[in-house]
């Protein structure tokens, strides 16, 4: 279960504090796109979303997007945040995680943070590396059909847990 657990859950990401990260000593972070910095139904990256990490930049932390989507407009994300981006990622597994981890130039004593919507990619592929894996609740209910499946079975294992602000 502790695989399945985030060490979070927040009500979106721009709720974590960048200059937060910095004092616990994060380096990188790794994000997800859809509806984790992009509701899937619009497709539309907000100002406050696109604030939010170049914050990150302007604080010296190293983000990478990594994604499961397959689709050229993850290409037209990266060009617009400005970061690196592993697409076709197959999280959970590991190797997408540690290609976006060469792209930040990342050093095995520095912290990641991986933050996503999903527990079964997101939060298992961040603790099968021993990453902290913030959750957020996703940005809309319109998904596909695989993943409205899967946020049944990350229902039962959430039980009662709600994202906090």
């Amino acid at each position: 279960m502790a695989f399945f657990a985030p060490d979070d859950y927040l009500a979106s990401i721009v709720r974590i504090n960048p200059e937060g990260l910095v004092e616990q000593g994060y380096s990188v972070v790794l994000l997800d796109i859809d509806n984790t910095l992009v509701p899937r139904d619009t497709h539309e990256l907000s100002p406050e979303i696109r604030a939010w990490v170049a914050r990150l930049g302007e604080l010296g932390l190293r983000a990478c997007l990594l994604s499961n989507n397959w689709h050229k407009v993850v290409f037209g994300y990266a060009e617009a945040l400005d970061l690196p981006l592993v697409y076709k990622a197959m999280k959970p597994l590991p190797f997408a995680y540690l290609r976006a981890l060469r792209k930040v130039n990342w050093q095995k004593r520095e912290k990641v943070l991986v933050v996503g919507d999903q527990l079964m990619t997101d939060v298992l592929g961040a603790h099968i590396l021993g990453h902290t894996a913030i959750l957020v609740a996703p940005q809309t209910t319109k998904d596909l059909w695989h993943t409205l499946l899967l946020r049944r079975f990350e229902r039962l294992l959430m039980g009662s847990m709600k994202p906090h602000d």
